[in-house]
Order: structure tokens, then sequence, then C-alpha cells
């Protein structure tokens, strides 16, 4: 029996919240933010900063909702109540194609850059995929992280209008800082992971060296960042360099709960900083 067009419009505008908890939305719009910054420090302008930041929020979105599809069953035996399939506040279908929609929706959003631009764009979008459906559970999983983060300077100076690959230091940056992202997102679940047969990288290392690790890498970007630029770096250099060290070991080195998301938020606030530099220097990535 179909649905009357309110009784649909209202089952549909019910499930956008539960949607949107589903799209995993801080990081997303976080990543987005950022990119759509250094868009607009490296010169795209409004029109195709706007671009960039549709083509981006679009491929975030679709591998977040991609995430808790796959993951549908983990989360339930889990018992993941802040997962709105798991909880039984969406089904899995409803996520699935909210996935594709989104997918789909990318791929035009990323050509607006241009193809070159546009491919690196998709290419990091598939590989946020590929860890959903393959390498999540490989030695690999660290991997899409890298390639997605590292391609997203290359996104943004591939569409400007003298097409350009970034400087090294931009991709290699990007890249630790995906990697960094990854090792501190699973901490608050690896013995969840473990439990449920998830054995990508950080789950084979163990939470004690996660903890460690992760720091340690993100600050490995934030000092490709200071050394890699040409010229001496500036005083701002140095007093960021400083906030991400201290901001990087009281959220991933000092003992927390077992579920708690400060290793996660501290993560987003160093790629922050990160970005930030970029966005000083942002003359000198191409």
């Amino acid at each position: 029996m179909s649905l009357h067009p309110s009784e649909a419009l209202a089952s549909t505008t019910h499930r956008i919240p539960a949607l949107l908890r589903s799209c995993h939305l801080e990081p997303a719009l976080a990543v987005t933010v950022f990119v759509t910054a250094l868009a607009l420090a490296s010169g795209r302008g409004p029109v195709g900063s706007a671009a960039v930041a549709a083509a981006v929020l679009a491929g975030q979105l679709s591998v977040g909702w991609c995430n808790d599809a796959v993951d549908a069953r983990r989360d339930t035996l889990c018992s993941r109540r802040d997962k709105p399939v798991a909880s039984g506040e969406l089904p899995r279908r409803v996520v699935a194609v909210a996935a594709g929609t989104a997918l789909g929706l990318c791929v035009p959003l990323s050509l607006l850059s241009g193809a070159a631009a546009g491919s690196v764009h998709l290419v990091g979008t598939a590989a946020g995929w590929a860890y959903n459906l393959r390498l999540k559970n490989t030695v690999l999983s660290p991997l899409p992280y890298a390639v997605g983060f590292g391609s997203l300077p290359a996104f943004v100076t591939l569409g400007l209008p003298s097409s350009s690959w970034p400087a090294w230091w931009a991709l290699v940056a990007g890249a630790l800082l995906g990697v960094g992202a990854h090792l501190v997102n699973v901490l608050p679940d690896i013995e969840d992971d473990l439990a449920t047969g998830v054995r990508g990288l950080p789950q084979r290392m163990g939470r004690a060296a996660c903890r460690w690790l992760s720091p340690l890498v993100m600050l490995a970007a934030v000092s490709v960042l200071v050394a890699g630029p040409p010229g001496p770096p500036a005083a701002v250099d140095w007093v960021l360099a400083t906030a991400a060290v201290v901001i990087a070991v009281s959220g991933t080195a000092v003992p927390s709960g077992t579920r708690s998301r400060w290793p996660f938020r501290a993560a987003i606030v160093v790629a922050g900083i990160a970005v930030a530099q970029l966005l000083l220097r942002g003359a000198d990535m191409v």
C-alpha cells in the first residue's frame, strides 16, 4: 500500500535528523570547511570555492553513509545506540540509498573544477569507499585515509586557472593527517572492532600503541608544514606548532575513557592548525 504524499513527506522529514547523525556530520563538515578555506586562500575565488565545498561535502556524506550501511550488522551486535541503523531508527536500505545518491552527486560536482581536479577528488572519495567495503579489515587500512586526505590539496590546485600539482609538502602533510585521523578515530571502538572481527592496522597494534603513535603522526604533518615551504619559518609557525603539540598530547596521550571521543576531536583541532599553516603559506603551495 502506497503512502499518501503528505504521509510520505512526513516520513522523509522524520528521518532527516537520523540521517544527519548517520553521515558522520562532524568530520564531514570539518573537512569541508578546511578545504573550502584552502581553496579561497589559493585563489579559487568565491564561485570556484563554492564548487569545491559542494563536491567535498557530497563526497564526505557518501563515505559516512556508506560506512554506517556497511557496518550495520556489526554496530547492531555491539549495541551501538549512537548509530541510527543499529538502534532501529533507520532502515539500512535508506542509508545505502543516501550514500549512493551523495556519491552520484559528487561526480558532476567534482568535475565542475575541471577534469584533472575532479578526477583526483573522485579518486580520494573512492578511497573512502574502498576503506568501508574492504580495506578496513586489513593492514592497509591507513592507505585510504592517506590517499583521501592527501588528494585534497591537489583537488584545490588542479582546479586553478594555472592548473598544477601542489608542492610536495602539502601532499605529504595531507596524507599524514589522514593517517593520524584514522588512528585516533578507531581508538574508542578497538575492543568492539576486535570482538566483531575488524582487524585493520590500528586494531592489530592495540590501544596503547595507537594512543601514542597518533599524536606523533599528526605532529609529523605539522612539522612538514613548518619545514617544507620555502624560506625560514615565521614566528606564527612556531606558535601554531607548539599549540599542536599541546593539543595532540593532551587529546591522545593522556589516559581517558575507552569510549572517549576527545582523541578524535583533538585530531580535528590539529588538522585545523595544519590548515591554518597551509592558509598562511597558500601562495607557496602552487
